[in-house]
């Protein structure tokens, strides 16, 4: 598929001039990387700071009927196994949807702002998720789906101080934070987080003023334009999972270790235990454990371990105890990094497992995650 037939964000015209080297992505010509390179830009990022494109994300805007914000979170519980009831005005929280089996339909961030809650969801879920929204909330919310907003993440140590020449208010900001805030001119809902491991903030703008944001930004001292490679290994250093990869249908929350996102209130003996899709599933999980659980893997030598390698409790390949996931050569690491689902007996850190590479057996250690230690502000 040539990338004229793809959808372009607001930004095209900026990657083209700045020599991105676009590929399709959920349906978008998006930049892979630029002219210094996917390592080079990792550790811009992790050293200075670095400005994604992720227009492709979908936002959505929950408004509640009755005009209550809370009636609002109360619905979207329906779909979700967090405590969004809880969630404080100007605060952002880690979820995900989940099927009747327990499987995730996507994950996603939920902001709550004044009017309603501010939903960020993957690009290759995002008409899915609004049919759902839209199916099962209708009673409660009008779900409007923010199509004439671009999202772009300006991501790494230096990220306060680039924005605070806009936005003096960021300083304020903690990790998770939301503020709704002018960036030259542009009014702006501005979350401190992101999706490297490092200190940023995700900025949601009219796509209207996106370029002209993204250029005023770039002109600032050390920020570069970050491609969607060095996104990829910034978070799987990060420990951060990929929807479609790490996550999808066929993996519940507990199994992707990412059960600190499911709260007290919505655990057996909590105030409202439940009621989300699969929740028999996943809560009889969080009591009683799972076959198989989401791990780090260091895998010795050079070469990464890719995306459906599989692995084996033994050099022979004799016994199959699961797949990896993700994978690359993890820059700041200094060496190949992965994710994969093993079984629950072989979880144990600093245990040896191995990876099948094109018929040769790779020694691949269990890592705690993430690889690298995150850099939030909290």
């Amino acid at each position: 598929m040539g990338t004229d037939t793809l959808l372009h964000t607001p930004l095209y015209s900026l990657h083209e001039e700045s020599g991105g080297k676009m590929v399709p992505f959920a349906g978008y010509a998006m930049p892979l990387q630029y002219a210094d390179g996917i390592m080079a830009e990792h550790r811009h990022v992790r050293e200075h700071v670095g400005l994604f494109d992720v227009s492709h994300m979908g936002q959505v805007l929950l408004r509640p009927r009755s005009g209550d914000v809370d009636n609002a979170a109360l619905a979207l519980e329906k779909l979700v196994p967090a405590d969004i009831a809880a969630l404080k005005h100007g605060r952002q929280r880690y979820t995900q949807f989940t099927n009747a089996e327990g499987g995730i339909l996507d994950d996603l961030m939920v902001a709550r702002l004044e009017d309603g809650l501010l939903l960020v969801v993957n690009a290759a879920c995002k008409e899915a998720d609004l049919e759902l929204l839209q199916s099962a909330l209708v009673a409660e919310c009008v779900v409007e789906p923010q199509e004439d907003r671009a999202l772009l993440a300006l991501q790494g140590p230096e990220a306060e101080q680039v924005l605070a020449a806009f936005a003096e208010d960021v300083r304020k900001m903690m990790f998770m934070d939301v503020r709704t805030l002018d960036v030259d001119g542009a009014r702006c809902v501005i979350s401190r987080s992101g999706y490297t491991g490092e200190d940023g903030f995700e900025i949601s703008v009219s796509a209207k003023d996106a370029d002209r944001v993204a250029r005023k930004l770039l002109e600032q001292p050390n920020v570069k334009l970050i491609g969607l490679g060095a996104r990829d290994s910034l978070r799987l250093e990060a420990g951060l999972c990929l929807y479609g990869a790490d996550i999808d249908t066929t993996t519940t929350p507990v199994e992707a270790a990412l059960e600190w996102s499911i709260q007290k209130s919505r655990r057996n003996g909590g105030a409202r235990a439940g009621g989300f899709p699969g929740a028999d599933i996943i809560l009889g999980q969080l009591e009683n454990g799972v076959s198989r659980r989401r791990v780090g893997l260091r895998p010795e030598g050079r070469a990464p371990v890719r995306h459906d390698a599989p692995l084996y409790a033994d050099a022979e390949f004799a016994t199959h105890i699961g797949k990896v996931t993700s994978g690359a050569f993890g820059p700041t690491v200094g060496g190949p990094v992965a994710m994969g689902y093993v079984a629950s007996n072989d979880t144990q850190i600093g245990h040896t497992i191995f990876a099948e590479l094109r018929g040769r057996s790779v020694p691949s250690v269990v890592s705690a995650l993430p690889f690298v230690s995150a850099h939030f502000k909290r």
